[in-house]
């Protein structure tokens, strides 16, 4: 199920040299580019890069888990 008023946001961020998400409830009349300058102001670089490896990171073990008979 969707939440209808959701917006999703890919500001770019300096520091990481990368693009995030950001998925925000905006009031009728908030100035966009603001809240954007404010949510890459108070990113969590390290925690970005950590769940990035995380998630792209290659199992070691694979090739042992093969068994030949």
């Amino acid at each position: 199920m969707r939440i209808p008023n959701v917006k999703r946001f890919r500001p770019f961020c300096p520091v990481c040299n990368e693009h995030f998400t950001v998925m925000a409830v905006l009031p009728k009349g908030e100035d966009v580019e603001a809240y954007l300058k404010e949510v890459v102001a108070r990113h969590d670089h390290k925690a970005f890069q950590e769940s990035k490896q995380k998630r792209f990171q290659i199992r070691v073990s694979a090739s042992k888990q093969r068994k030949s008979k």
